[in-house]
Order: C-alpha cells, then structure tokens, then sequence
C-alpha cells in the first residue's frame, strides 16, 4: 500500500499549456514529463495531485486554482463536473474549435506523416446547445451521491435517478434535473416521467441487483417535428406498463412515436430485443434537402441533424460528381450518405456490415424515388473483394465513412487494388484515419482536409479528406 502512496505527488503552480486527446488538458511536471488532467482548461495555473505514474507521463488532478484562464467561460449545466458528457463546457467555444482543429491536423502529420494542402478552417456548429436528437436516460434506484451528500447526516430520503451513468461508473446513475443537450420537449417528458413513477410507486431499476421495473428511456426527436420516446421496463407488469405509457401519452399529445421493450436480460442493449409500439408509428422520419429517412427505434443516424447536413454537403462537395461517376459508399449505414450524392451521380453503390442499416437504406431509396443506388450487406473485408468489383464495376470515387476503428487493412489495400481517381474518407477519428491515410500515401495525395464539430462542448471531431490519385 505505501509502496502505490509514494506514487502519488503534488506539483505546485504548474501551467496547463494545451488540449490533448480524449478531452484531457495538458501540463509539464517539473521533471519533463507530460501531466494529464480532467478538469482543468489550457491557461490555468493550478497545483497538481498525481494518481498515475507511467514511464512517459502522469495522471492528475487539478486541486488548487492559482490562476483561471482567459479561455473559460461559465458552464451552462449545473451538471457538470459530475456527469461526464461534456467534458468542455467550462472553455468558450472558439478555443473547443481551435484545439479540435489542432488535433486533427497534428494526427494526420504526426500519426500519418502526411503532406497537408492548407487546412479548411474547421466547420463549426451554429447550435452549441440543444443539437442532439437522440439521447438515452436509465432509471436507477440508488442515485449518484455527492460528495456533500454522503458527508451530510441528513435523510437523504429518494435515492430514485433518472439520467446518466457517471463516468467509469456502471451501476451508478446521476439524476438529471436538465440537460442541455436535447431541445424541448425532451426535459419535460424526462421530468414528467420520472415524477409520475415516484408518484405510483413504479420501481426504478437496480442494475446489481436485476431487479425493478423500469429500466431505460430514449427520446429521439427529429427536425420534421416527430418525436419518438421508448420504454424499456425489466419484466412484463401490464397495468404499470399501461399505466406511464398512457400517461405519457396523454400528457405529451406531440409525441408521434410511443414504443417500449420488455428486456429480461443482463444488459440493456435493444438490438436483439423486439421494440413493442404502443401509440403512433413505429418510427420518425428525418428530412434533408429534400430526402426523409426513416427512423426506427434502432436505427443509426447522425446524432446532430444540423451538422450531419452540412458534413454530408462538405462530402458531397469533395467528391466534385459531374453525373457520370460510379460511386461505391463504404460503411454506408443506412445509407444517408448515398443517397445525399446519388442525384449528381450515374450510380452508387452503399456497402454495410449490419442487416437491418441495409433494409433501411432500402426502404428509404425506395420511398425518396431513388432508382440509381443499390445496397450490399456484409463485412466489408471480406464482401468488398474483387468478384465484387467484377460483379459491380470499378468505381470512379470512393466515399469511405467507416467506425471509430478506422478500415481494415485489407479494405485499405482493396481501395488501393481499385485505384479509384478520388476517395473521400470522412472519419469520427482523425488517429485512425491519418493510419489510414499513411497506407494510402504512396499512392493518393491529400488534396482538401475540413473538420467538422458535429459535438459542441465535447472533444469529438469529425474530418472530411480527399484524396486524389498521385
């Protein structure tokens, strides 16, 4: 035990001198070594308590504040510190774009050794609140306490939560009072139901235990005015199901989609569950340009309706389409992307690993009169293979729009085996992509490079390349 105490140190009036990856800010300890912190912003004079110690660097926390930075600016949400979700509220938020900006380009030069034209200034977000339109709350019954809670010899009487977990934290729930997040109705209906459960003794979820009643709630909301919100209760209890679901029903009119899901089992994830509509339809629609795309309960689509808009016009945009151009979308999702660039091409071709993405890509090319788009399911590495391209035909452009992880190297060499005269890679994380981009380097220069906040008050970037063949 001493031996993990010696460990930990304290550095005194230490300058936080950037933002690095993950949301962490970045200092210098006396002996070189760079100093991880959570909670401090690039600016700020602090002393410095250790946690962690590794060869090259230190974990910490900022306890004392000498001098607070010029690039803070007060948090909207009394939340946060506590909840975790996003993480950057306390920096105004041209310095959020200036540091997602520099992480981007220094991940692509550093990471991907890659030659960069001039770098597009970063797309920022003209909603800084209240852009999501999705966001999932559990139920708990024994809520996240504070620190002044636990020391407090009060009755600390409701321990009921509806809300988020908190960081690193799986059984524990902060109770959410408002979330600056999601637009109304979405803390409205969050409060009402949580208020009417404790109201008609319907039990919150204990996650430890597996016990209780209710057990998860999503909203979604969409800029055609639909709302969606799904239930998730542990076990089956028809006269309480009946019960909140008509409340909410009643109480919010606006609410165009009412569903739930009667889940059993360790988890909470839906995606092998059956969604149970209750009132309404079983999905929203989401409109563009346009397009509508519908939306069902466990469909993907870009968390922030506004600026997925504006990513998909930058990709659109770099792919430069005349009408004559065969276009292969990898990673195609629900085909959002494909549909977006088919109007200015011959034909597009979208490829996806996950099923149901695919019967929606289709059902949504069908409704919007799309007829110059096909669909593929499949895992890209292996369905993305020369018989493909024989079957298919060798595309023009590649648009590549692939998960956190990056591509598959052997999807990477695919691309390279194609040859196609452009890529667009659009990517939620540069590390991957300037990996990526390295592979491709000998072949394919970057010729425009844009970022993206789709996720204002968080460190999340998306990044649009193009990349023309050398």
């Amino acid at each position: 035990m001493s031996r993990r105490k010696s460990r930990k140190q304290v550095f005194e009036n230490v300058e936080v001198i950037d933002a690095g990856a993950k949301g962490k800010t970045i200092a210098k300890a006396p002996d070189g070594k760079v100093i991880f912190l959570p909670n401090a912003v690039p600016g700020d004079v602090v002393d410095v308590q250790t946690f962690k110690k590794r060869k090259a660097y230190y974990e910490g926390k900022a306890t004392v504040f000498h001098k607070l930075s010029d690039k803070r600016t007060t948090p909207a949400c009394d939340h946060f510190g506590t909840c975790g979700g996003c993480k950057w509220q306390d920096m105004a938020y041209e310095h959020q774009l200036f540091y997602k900006q520099k992480e981007v380009t220094n991940n692509l030069t550093r990471i991907g050794h890659i030659e960069l034209p001039e770098v597009t200034p970063i797309f920022g977000a003209k909603n800084q609140y209240f852009y999501r339109n999705k966001m999932e709350f559990s139920f708990s019954d024994s809520r996240w306490l504070t620190l002044e809670e636990v020391q407090s010899d009060e009755d600390l009487g409701d321990r009921n939560a509806l809300g988020f977990h908190i960081p690193g934290m799986w059984d524990k729930i902060l109770d959410v009072k408002k979330c600056h997040l999601q637009a109304d109705p979405s803390n409205a209906i969050r409060n009402a139901v949580k208020a009417f459960a404790l109201e008609n003794d319907l039990e919150f979820f204990n996650t430890r235990n597996q016990t209780g009643l209710l057990r998860t709630m999503m909203i979604r909301t969409s800029s055609t005015g639909d709302i969606m919100v799904m239930i998730q209760f542990f076990k089956e209890d028809k006269e309480k199901r009946e019960l909140i679901l008509d409340y909410l029903g009643e109480t919010f009119p606006e609410i165009t989609s009412l569903q739930y899901v009667i889940n059993g089992k360790a988890n909470d994830t839906i995606y092998d569950q059956e969604v149970i509509c209750y009132k309404g339809d079983d999905h929203i629609f989401e409109e563009m340009e346009g397009l509508k795309f519908k939306i069902n309960a466990k469909s993907f689509y870009q968390t922030n309706s506004e600026q997925a808009y504006e990513l998909y016009k930058i990709t659109r945009d770099f792919a430069g389409l005349s009408g004559t151009e065969l276009v292969y979308d990898l990673y195609t999702g629900t085909g959002t992307i494909a549909q977006f660039v088919a109007k200015q091409a011959k034909k597009v071709i979208g490829v996806e690993a996950v099923p149901d993405a695919i019967t929606a890509a289709k059902e949504n090319a069908q409704f919007n009169n799309i007829n110059n788009v096909e669909f593929f399911v499949g895992d890209m590495k292996h369905v993305f293979n020369a018989q493909f391209i024989e079957a298919h035909g060798t595309p023009d452009i590649i648009i590549t729009d692939p998960p956190r992880d990056g591509m598959h190297k052997d999807v990477v060499q695919q691309i390279l085996n194609i040859a196609p005269k452009k890529i667009v890679y659009v990517s939620c994380n540069s590390a991957t992509q300037a990996r990526d981009l390295a592979l491709m380097d000998e072949q394919y220069k970057v010729v425009k490079t844009q970022a993206v906040d789709m996720f204002p008050q968080t460190f999340h970037v998306e990044n649009v390349v193009l990349l023309e063949r050398r």
